[in-house]
């Protein structure tokens, strides 16, 4: 079985994340500051060196001005 931080799945998220991020025209730096967190934060879950838990999630789809439950539903179509 494939490490959960390197699924198919779980880089499909990434990228979903990071997608939203470049569309809403932010940087890692603004993410983060927008999390109240260091710019590292970011930057390890985008590459992938940082797994995100559901509340992390969950708040960096809010900054993004994403709805959660549609991230995760398109992420799980792309990957079915």
């Amino acid at each position: 079985m494939t490490a959960p931080l390197h699924s198919p799945t779980y880089a499909r998220l990434r990228a979903s994340l990071i997608d939203a991020r470049e569309r809403a025209g932010l940087t890692q730096a603004e993410v983060a500051k927008r999390l109240q967190r260091v710019q590292s934060f970011v930057s390890k879950y985008e590459l992938g060196e940082r797994r995100l838990d559901v509340v992390d999630f969950i708040a960096v789809c809010s900054c993004l001005g994403e709805d959660p439950a549609e991230v995760l539903r398109r992420v799980l179509a792309e990957v079915e």
